[in-house]
């Protein structure tokens, strides 16, 4: 089960960092009721269980909005406003002291431009961050961290950006429209070659917007077989010399020599 959960966590992360540009060291912007999570289940150091939750390494921020609340609800919270004052404190543009969920949603915004993952304890408030911005949420189960999957609203918001990264923008499309205007005119004064005359590129209107649909090359032509890879041609009437092999049969067999019969058998006895 525990592979399971690091590879949804995983998961969820690398959805942030393709689709919305979360980079590391992975910046958490926590309040007062994560941070009195860890102090009271003792997940210490902080730094390094949210880091091998994220897989990579993050900075812990909080605002003085937190710091104000923890200090508002007295010695119960005391080691956690002390665990707090560790972390380093995210500005926060409002001059007088807000709630803390005011103050971290205005410090987020609907597009969170500072990549901010959120930890916090508070299920509502995790439920209306879901369908407004794009922050990924860290939360606690007793002495394990887990993140929230991605929210539908998230997800259709990653589906429109990768559409309109793939289309074309109206700047675009009449860049693309004088470029081929200029191709176009530069084709027709030069003209074409006996040698070189090939069909030239359709232009089709797709969208308002005349594409080519051909690619502009230079035929190729075919060539003559490699002069390195062919054998040469043989004579018919071939007075060349014999070649050597020839040569070798010639003189074996002109120092082979027959013996006759008598000289097998041996020299005749005289009676």
């Amino acid at each position: 089960m525990r592979v399971k959960r690091q590879k949804k966590n995983r998961r969820t992360v690398r959805f942030f960092t393709v689709c919305f540009g979360f980079r590391q060291p992975y910046k958490v912007l926590c309040d007062g009721t994560f941070v009195h999570h860890l102090v009271t289940n003792e997940i210490t150091p902080a730094d390094t269980a949210i880091s091998e939750l994220l897989g990579g390494p993050v900075k812990l921020f909080t605002t003085r909005c937190v710091l104000a609340e923890l200090e508002k609800l007295g010695k119960d919270f005391a080691e956690s406003l002390e665990a707090a004052k560790m972390l380093s404190t995210a500005t926060c543009e409002h001059e007088e002291a807000k709630a803390a969920d005011e103050c971290l949603s205005e410090v987020i915004g609907s597009k969170n431009s500072e990549h901010f993952f959120l930890g916090t304890q508070d299920a509502d408030f995790r439920k209306k961050l879901q369908q407004e911005a794009i922050v990924p949420l860290v939360f606690g189960l007793r002495k394990t961290l887990l993140i929230d999957q991605p929210s539908d609203f998230q997800r259709q918001i990653a589906n429109s950006s990768e559409k309109k990264r793939l289309n074309m923008t109206e700047r675009e499309k009449k860049m693309l429209d004088k470029q081929t205007a200029r191709i176009l005119a530069s084709n027709k004064e030069e003209g074409t070659d006996e040698y070189e005359q090939w069909e030239r590129p359709r232009v089709v209107s797709t969208n308002g917007l005349d594409v080519k649909d051909r690619a502009q090359f230079k035929r190729k032509r075919a060539k003559g077989p490699n002069p390195l890879s062919c054998m040469k041609k043989k004579d018919k009437n071939n007075t060349s010399k014999p070649s050597r092999q020839e040569e070798k049969k010639e003189d074996t067999k002109k120092r082979t020599r027959k013996r006759s019969k008598k000289e097998k058998s041996g020299p005749e006895r005289s009676e």
